[in-house]
């Protein structure tokens, strides 16, 4: 099923982890952070840019592509690589995180979730089959099964429910990625089960009894918190094999992704580098930096002088700070260069500090300067 594909751990640290994934279309190192590219691109950015930021691997939203250009056109155009001129490798999400969050009016069935689209109202049934079929006509090299995440806080009844249903819609997955993928694609399962321990436990059990490729934690950055995000991740993760890959999905700040691979996490993905760029944010070594603050109008220094990104090394904070405030597109341009090179120099950071055995004391320290710093 997954000729091509495969995980190998590299180093441990404690729970950390140090790996590699190999896809037909090049290696992923990890721990890893996916640029979200939800509808073929990464927003304000240029895919040599991403590239060259250091990412190895790019998500695909098929929620919005399914429904524009429509992914029988992709397949036609010669799939979501050639499509959008990324060469490695890309992962697919089910779709069904935006048919919950999104969609005008949505139901939830045993066969699916029909829906009606955000853009034009027209009516579609969002299938484990059809979702599969769509991340097969992109071509994607990790595809994701459909699932239900629900909405958080939910009662033990209704987390076990959509727990339940999303293991038969694994199960359903599986057989279409059977019939329909190509060799060296890959399909990962999805825990879920909110924040019940025994829920998250029972829902990774059936899953690593299907023996699948890899395996996402889901249903979490919902609105749990900090704490109750971690205290899932450490309850679920044992209960996940070591010799595959875990994917932590839509998570996170700076300070969520060093938390979560000192628990075990390899992937990630979330658009807050982008999104916060282009609302005039960036990420620093340092911390947070508001660019919309007037302390930065007359600010000569750049964001990080000694970053290898020319937006953060080689313009002004007054030059950001005028172009967010006139509401130039160059700001957002810039900046979302900016929080996307610094994401990927934090996860190339984070596998040296694991191969060299000191994660711990590099977390501590990177989380103690990023936490004091900001404006």
């Amino acid at each position: 099923m997954t000729t091509g594909f495969g995980f190998k751990l590299l180093a441990t640290d404690g729970n950390a982890r140090r790996g590699e994934i190999a896809t037909p279309r090049g290696s992923i190192r990890t721990p890893a952070f996916m640029p979200v590219g939800t509808a073929g691109t990464v927003k304000a950015l240029y895919p040599e840019q991403v590239r060259e930021a250091g990412a190895d691997i790019l998500l695909g939203n098929v929620y919005h592509l399914m429904l524009r250009p429509g992914a029988e056109r992709v397949a036609r155009l010669g799939g979501l690589h050639a499509f959008m001129r990324w060469p490695g490798p890309i992962l697919t999400d089910s779709g069904g995180f935006q048919v919950m969050s999104l969609s005008q009016i949505r139901k939830i069935t045993e066969e699916g979730a029909a829906f009606q689209s955000h853009l034009d109202g027209s009516r579609h049934m969002l299938t484990p089959e059809r979702s599969i079929e769509v991340q097969c006509l992109l071509g994607s090299d990790i595809q994701m099964q459909l699932d239900e995440c629900i909405e958080h806080p939910a009662e033990h009844a209704e987390a076990e429910r959509a727990m339940e249903l999303s293991l038969r819609w694994a199960e359903r997955s599986c057989a279409a990625f059977e019939r329909m993928s190509k060799p060296g694609q890959a399909l990962f399962g999805i825990v879920q089960g909110s924040v019940y321990d025994d829920l998250r436990r029972r829902s990774a059990d059936a899953l690593v009894a299907m023996d699948l490729p890899g395996y996402a934690v889901g249903g979490l950055a919902v609105g749990e918190g900090h704490d109750a995000m971690l205290r899932t991740l450490e309850a679920t993760l044992p209960h996940l094999p070591q010799q595959k890959p875990r994917y932590l999905m839509g998570v996170g700040t700076p300070e969520d992704l060093i938390e979560a691979v000192a628990r075990g996490i390899d992937m990630f993905d979330c658009v807050m580098p982008t999104r916060n760029g282009r609302h005039g944010l960036a990420f620093t070594w340092n911390g947070r930096v508001n660019l919309r603050n007037a302390r930065h109008a007359e600010d000569v220094s750049p964001l990080d002088p000694e970053s290898p990104c020319p937006a953060a090394r080689d313009y002004s904070r007054a030059y950001l700070h005028h172009l967010i405030k006139s509401g130039e597109m160059l700001g957002s341009m810039l900046l979302s260069w900016v929080n996307t090179a610094f994401y990927q120099e934090l996860m190339a950071a984070m596998r040296a500090a694991i191969e060299q055995g000191r994660f711990a004391a590099w977390a501590a320290e990177t989380q103690a300067k990023m936490g004091g710093g900001g404006s």
